[in-house]
């Protein structure tokens, strides 16, 4: 560990994928986003291990599978970490880093078993978290820390008394969505909500400067999983489980910003912030380090295949999948309709619009090539001239559920153990407790 240890800032927004400029989205605006952007390590192809709020969060925090850390679905529908997990900020307050959460957090119903010296989460809401933060910086001397900021912003809804909407005719409508006045309009809220994370971003970075810790912190920028938008949040494709994430060095330590096209998973965040602080990484973490990546003395990527899951969301709908640079291949394990929709984004005007699109059944294979079809549409699972790929893919995938201990429920059980939970989660509601 070196003489002087580092700071970590983690920054994370809710429900926002890569809809960034500074990742081509476009009619959006993020001009705090770009400078950290500029400034930073951009991972350009990082994806979430689960495309939904906990098992996403988990796997950063954690270094390990949602399946493997228990959190396989929504910590307020009664999922958490089994026992032995340890998370980053455990793994750091036990090394004698300072911790704070302050905001957003999703990984479990006691924030007080997560790790943290301090922590605040009664409210989400970009502007309190940045005060907060900005209080914290003040205060915190020289102690090391790990400070982390969670925004509720990008999350649905984007009420306009709230966010300032943009024309909905200056929005760019993704090619997985219709382009619909409805939707755009959608659009135009979400981007809102956007332009309000992003300056507060950018007071956070100025306090960083302002309290003269900018040049011993690295803060990394992410986001929890895809947008809250049809086919994308909730789903194994790219739009549902592709993250910005970008880490900034300390100032002046020579390291160069740049983007970094290989592979990176949820599950690769522990063991490369551990590596760059000088921590032993533990050896329950199933991540690899990218630590050589972010330096710039290693140059070959990381990792050469992503694996992701899906099994509770608001219902039981297990998925796994496997991603390389050329091909997403997916398993549905259970008979479901071609998109099940969860609750935030069925009754919202996007979903509304794409209403009995995707009623037809959902394929046990699904095979894309990502060349030919970066959207992926065209099912090519079954294709001869794919099958050796698909063999392939096949083998990988079960290969990496064999070695991790992925046991799923049969669909009678799963969906018994998602309706329990739902409706615990609901009692607690009325209660007036969740």
């Amino acid at each position: 560990m070196p003489d002087t240890p580092d700071n970590v800032v983690l920054v994370h927004w809710h429900d926002l994928g890569r809809h960034l400029p500074s990742y081509g989205a476009e009619g959006v605006a993020g001009p705090r986003t770009d400078e950290l952007a500029a400034d930073s390590i951009v991972l350009t192809d990082a994806h979430a291990t689960a495309p939904l709020c906990s098992p996403a969060r988990g796997s950063i925090l954690t270094g390990r599978y949602p399946h493997h850390n228990g959190l396989v679905g929504l910590a307020h529908h009664g999922w958490e970490y089994h026992d032995d997990v340890e998370t980053l900020p455990a793994v750091l307050a036990a090394r004698g880093w300072h911790t704070a959460l302050f905001g957003m957090q999703h990984e479990s119903s006691d924030p007080g078993r997560l790790g943290y010296a301090e922590y605040d989460v009664s409210n989400s809401f970009c502007d309190h978290v940045v005060a907060l933060a900005e209080d914290f910086l003040g205060r915190i001397g020289d102690r090391p820390f790990l400070l982390n900021a969670g925004f509720f912003e990008t999350h649905r809804p984007y009420p306009e008394d709230r966010y300032t909407h943009p024309d909905p005719a200056t929005v760019t409508v993704p090619d997985h969505l219709p382009d619909t006045p409805q939707v755009r309009a959608d659009l135009a809220g979400f981007h809102g909500a956007i332009a309000k994370a992003d300056a507060a971003l950018g007071r956070l970075l100025d306090a960083l400067d302002r309290h003269g810790l900018s040049g011993n912190t690295w803060v990394v920028f992410h986001t929890d999983h895809g947008a809250a938008f049809p086919r994308a949040k909730s789903t194994l494709y790219a739009a549902g489980t592709g993250i910005a994430f970008m880490i900034r060095p300390p100032r002046g330590r020579g390291i160069a910003p740049r983007r970094l096209d290989g592979l990176f998973s949820g599950v690769d965040l522990v063991p490369t912030v551990l590596e760059l602080l000088g921590v032993e990484v533990p050896a329950a973490v199933q991540g690899v380090s990218h630590a050589g990546q972010v330096l710039g003395t290693e140059t070959a990527d990381a990792r050469t295949e992503v694996f992701t899951e899906k099994t509770y969301h608001d219902s039981y709908d297990p998925i796994r999948a496997v991603r390389t640079k050329r091909f997403s291949y997916l398993e549905n394990y259970a008979a479901r309709p071609e998109l099940v929709l969860p609750l935030d984004i069925a009754d919202s005007p996007s979903g509304a619009a794409v209403a009995g699109r995707y009623a037809g059944p959902r394929p046990a294979v699904e095979l894309y090539d990502l060349v030919a079809d970066p959207g992926e549409t065209v099912n090519v699972a079954g294709r001869p001239e794919y099958a050796a790929v698909q063999a392939e893919l096949a083998e990988l995938l079960h290969r990496w559920r064999r070695d991790t201990g992925d046991h799923l429920p049969s669909d009678a059980e799963g969906s018994a153990i998602a309706g329990k939970n739902t409706a615990t989660y609901l009692a607690r509601l009325e209660e007036g407790v969740a």
